[in-house]
């Protein structure tokens, strides 16, 4: 079943593909970007952008799992619900909003824009590694506690590989979202793909702003398929395996 969605995807993908690259060369995108100095500038915003999204992913990514593992631990189970409500407080305010504040505190620039990255991407990864560490059955704890482990060891070689699909599901969403958002911080002064999309739309240049959004779209595929990839990693092949068959 997962292989024939797999297959369907694929060529669903392929055709989108086809089809924007008809439209690309109807808008001028080809013609514009086939001039060196704004082929190299789109390339050096790209740069800009990803560079914003890996910093703030890695602190969310830190942050997430760190808060998702502590509020499962027996002491602090009972203030989960609330760290989590604290936690997801940065996404239920709109992200222009979060750049906006974010640029109040820490000013324009970079910094602002990776510290507003940064609070809208933890909620997801803190939500589903607590999800998935909480959804571990007890009688798997209770069996390698019956064995000798530690607290330590079956955190780390029990609850998390068992937990590791719903954590990377987390990060995938975040990283999709923050891809997208990261195309905001042109407005507070940190640049990245969004230079291209605002100046597009203010000169009414189809061209320019495709310029942006193409590739901020392609770096969102990409990712979601490097998370697909790095799932064959992380996730052990018997939890793999078993998801397939239930599926």
């Amino acid at each position: 079943m997962i292989q024939a969605f797999g297959r369907v995807y694929r060529f669903i993908l392929i055709v989108i593909l086809l089809i924007a690259g008809v439209s690309m060369e109807r808008a001028g995108l080809i013609e514009y970007l086939s001039d060196p100095y704004e082929l190299q500038y789109t390339v050096g915003l790209i740069g800009q952008h990803i560079w914003m999204v890996a910093i703030s992913m890695a602190m969310a990514t830190i942050l997430g799992i760190g808060v998702g593992i502590i509020f499962t631990r027996p002491g602090f189970k009972r203030y989960a619900g609330f760290i989590m409500y604290v936690v997801g407080l940065g996404q239920t305010v709109p992200s222009l909003a979060v750049i906006a504040l974010a640029m109040g505190v820490l000013g324009i620039g970079f910094k602002a824009a990776v510290f507003a990255l940064f609070v809208y991407s933890v909620l997801p990864i803190a939500r589903n590694t607590l999800a998935g560490i909480t959804a571990v059955s007890p009688w798997i704890i209770d069996a390698a506690r019956g064995m000798g482990m530690s607290n330590a060891r079956i955190l780390f070689q029990v609850e998390i590989p068992n937990a590791m699909s719903v954590i990377l599901t987390g990060f995938r969403v975040s990283l999709v979202i923050n891809i997208g958002t990261a195309a905001l911080a042109f407005l507070i002064g940190a640049g990245g793909l969004g230079e291209h999309i605002f100046v597009g739309i203010d000169l009414i240049r189809s061209d320019k702003l495709l310029a942006g959004a193409v590739p901020t779209m392609l770096l969102a595929l990409f990712a979601d398929y490097l998370c697909e990839l790095l799932g064959f990693v992380i996730i052990p092949k018997g939890l793999r395996l078993q998801r397939e068959i239930s599926s």
